[in-house]
């Protein structure tokens, strides 16, 4: 089990495993961390395909934890199901947001134009690109980086 911002991540490799936090709890806080009641909550990622209990609850302070089908983690969107569309298209719109902050430079016709081209390469392009190596890609997904 991994504990990170409210962000739990329960191993579940282990046939049999009490899914109660309780006890991480109390180790945590006697180590100076607080687990926040209201904002805990947690993503469930099935890395085989095994047959798991369709109904776990996960609970802290016998409060059942609410269950998330994405999460944001080091500027990446992680999603439950193994997919990759939502990263895809957090990317683009970083990449739009960094395209918006610097268009005085891009659309300025007094900077040289192989300037702007460099410009772009290392601000605009990165940020669409960042984590993409790890991504593992669809023809839906290249069509949608081509486009944008």
């Amino acid at each position: 089990m991994l504990f990170a911002n409210d962000i739990v991540l329960i191993d579940e490799m282990r046939s049999g495993v009490n899914v109660s936090l309780e006890v991480w709890r109390q180790t945590l806080e006697s180590k100076g961390f607080k687990l926040s009641r209201t904002k805990t909550e947690y993503l469930e990622y099935k890395f085989s395909d095994g047959t798991r209990e369709a109904d776990v609850e996960v609970k802290l302070y016998a409060r059942v934890i609410p269950k998330r089908a994405s999460f944001k983690y080091l500027r990446s969107i992680i999603q439950g199901n193994g997919e990759i569309d939502e990263d895809v298209s957090h990317r683009i719109g970083a990449g739009w947001m960094k395209w918006r902050l610097t268009s005085g430079v891009l659309y300025d016709k007094n900077v040289p134009p192989r300037l702007r081209g460099k410009f772009y390469r290392v601000v605009v392009r990165p940020s669409m690109m960042y984590g993409a190596e790890y991504w593992p890609v669809k023809n839906s997904h290249v069509q949608k980086m081509k486009v944008a």
